[in-house]
C-alpha cells in the first residue's frame, strides 16, 4: 500500500515540522493520520470491494488537505473552508479545531476527490458506480471505529466538565451518526458536481464555488456556543447542494 503509506509519512513530516504558531493545526494532522492508519489496516483487512482504488482514493483525498496546508503555510490562497479552519483562533477547544479541518475536508474536498478517481464512463456503469458507492459507505464502519479512540484522545488535549464526561457516550453515538450523515450527502453532492462536469468546465466552477459557500457557512455551526456534537447530531453536519 504504498499510496496510503506515503500519506502517512506526508502528514507525519508536517507534524514533525509545526511551528509554535501552527500548533493548533497538529489536532487535526494527527486525527488525520491515525485515521488514515486505521483506512489502511480496513484495506488489509479485505474491508472494501475494490482496495486498489480506495488506496488511489485515499491518496488523491489526502493530496487536497496537504495542497491546502502547504499552500497555506507559503501564504497563498486557498479554499475558504479551509482559510477559515486554519485562521481559526488559537485557543479554540481541540474538538472544535478537529470538526473545522473534518468540514473542510469532507465536506468541500471529499467530492472532489471521489470525482478525480470516478471517470465519466464509470458513472455510466450501474455496476461499477454501485461498488464504488459501497466502498465510500464502508468508510462509516472505519471512523465509527475510531470514535471512541478519538475522543479519548482528545480528552488528554483539554479538562473536560462534569457535563462533558456526562454526556460523552452521547456525544460518541452524536458523533457516529452525523459522519454517516455527512458521507450520504459527499454522494449526492458528488452526482452534483458530475452532472456539471458533463455540461461544461464553467458550470463545474460554478457548482464547486457553491459547494465552497455552503462548506464556509457550516463553519458558524461548529463555532457557536454549547454541546456542538448533540448539536450536529440533530441539525446534520453535511451540506447539500440545491438543484442547479
Amino acid at each position: 500500500m504504498e499510496g496510503i503509506a506515503r500519506v502517512v509519512a506526508a502528514l507525519q513530516e508536517r507534524l514533525d515540522t509545526l511551528t509554535p504558531a501552527e500548533e493548533p493545526k497538529r489536532e487535526f494532522l494527527a486525527t488525520y493520520q491515525r485515521t488514515t492508519i486505521a483506512v489502511a489496516r480496513a484495506v488489509e483487512r479485505g474491508v472494501f470491494e475494490d482496495p486498489a482504488w480506495v488506496e488511489e482514493w485515499d491518496a488523491v483525498f489526502a493530496d487536497l488537505y496537504l495542497d491546502a496546508f502547504d499552500a497555506a503555510r507559503a501564504g497563498a490562497q486557498v479554499p475558504r473552508p479551509w482559510r477559515l479552519a486554519f485562521d481559526a483562533p488559537g485557543d479554540l477547544a481541540p474538538l472544535r479545531q478537529v470538526l473545522l479541518g473534518v468540514n473542510a475536508h469532507v465536506n468541500y474536498d471529499l467530492p472532489q476527490a471521489l470525482l478525480a478517481v470516478i471517470p465519466v464512463e464509470q458513472f455510466a456503469d450501474t455496476a461499477v458506480l454501485d461498488s464504488r458507492r459501497r466502498d465510500h459507505e464502508q468508510i462509516d464502519g472505519v471512523l465509527a471505529d475510531r470514535v471512541a479512540a478519538e475522543d479519548a484522545e482528545l480528552a488528554t488535549k483539554s479538562a473536560r466538565s462534569l457535563l462533558d464526561r456526562a454526556l460523552r457516550p452521547l456525544n460518541q453515538a452524536a458523533s457516529k451518526r452525523f459522519l454517516r450523515e455527512s458521507r450520504r450527502k459527499v454522494w449526492h453532492n458528488t452526482i452534483e458536481l458530475h452532472q456539471a462536469r458533463l455540461i461544461s468546465p464553467e458550470a463545474y466552477r460554478v457548482r464547486l464555488a457553491e459547494l465552497e459557500l455552503l462548506s464556509a457557512a457550516k463553519i458558524a455551526d461548529l463555532l457557536a456556543p454549547g454541546q456542538v456534537l448533540l448539536r450536529l447530531a440533530v441539525a446534520g453536519f453535511g451540506v447539500v447542494l440545491p438543484p442547479p
